[in-house]
């Protein structure tokens, strides 16, 4: 999703820091990948699926930051929609991220998705199948912190913390016209535009009309949490005492 914002495009999840594109973004996270199972190779076999993070949010409410922030903290990596979405449109990719689960877990991802899709009645197009069997893939790879697309809905419920981001339109407002550095009108005239592609793109994958509450172990309201670097520190505070056992 890329929007007009006073001339300026916006993409989800900019907040300054300079992002890649789609194409950059998978370029990169299969070269580091390379890297990372090269070296992991001859260490014991891990989990099926890490400790996961599902950043699940309003569009503008500056989810990605904090996760980035709670990245460097914990030494996860940020999946974020553009990756995400890039991968599962592209064929190759989505073939390529599950052969590499695959190689490392042969078998396992076939019982996922058979226990997924038997419970999951969302998972009917080609797309979202794409789209969960990369999830799965990158969440059995790799430690990772996921944000947007619905990923708390697809990785299993206990191998997940699930954090909902809220806030009111103006604190949105407010973020976006200082970071696109437009006027708050502009900002404010997008925001059912995207508002509404969102609700489209939940209720096309997932048939929901927006997420609910109790699809998560917390709710952050950045209205109150204002700073990113506190919101982090309540996540990854919450993520450690859910997965105290694995990872003391």
């Amino acid at each position: 999703m890329v929007v007009q914002i006073g001339g300026i495009k916006y993409t989800p999840g900019m907040y300054g820091k300079k992002r890649p594109t789609g194409s950059q973004l998978a370029d990169k996270y299969f070269r580091d990948l390379d890297k990372k199972l090269i070296e992991k190779k001859k260490k014991e076999k891990r989990p099926e699926i890490f400790p996961t993070i599902s950043f699940s949010r309003k569009i503008g409410v500056g989810a990605l930051e904090i996760a980035d922030i709670l990245a460097k903290k914990i030494g996860y990596d940020v999946v974020e929609r553009e990756l995400l979405e890039h991968i599962a449109q592209e064929a190759k990719l989505s073939e390529k991220t599950v052969a590499y689960f695959d190689e490392r877990y042969p078998g396992v991802l076939n019982e996922f998705a058979k226990l997924l899709f038997g419970e999951k009645s969302f998972i009917k197009s080609d797309y979202n199948r794409h789209l969960a069997n990369v999830v799965l893939s990158i969440a059995g790879l790799e430690p990772t912190i996921f944000v947007g697309r619905g990923t708390h809905l697809i990785i299993p419920r206990d191998r997940v913390l699930a954090v909902r981001f809220i806030c009111s339109d103006e604190h949105r407002i407010k973020r976006l016209s200082r970071i696109l550095k437009v006027k708050e009108k502009e900002a404010a005239d997008k925001l059912p535009q995207i508002d509404k592609e969102q609700r489209q793109f939940f209720k096309k994958t997932f048939g929901k009309k927006d997420a609910a509450p109790y699809e998560f172990d917390m709710v952050v309201n950045c209205d109150y949490i204002e700073s990113t670097k506190d919101a982090a520190e309540i996540v990854a505070l919450a993520f450690k005492k859910k997965f105290a056992k694995e990872l003391s």
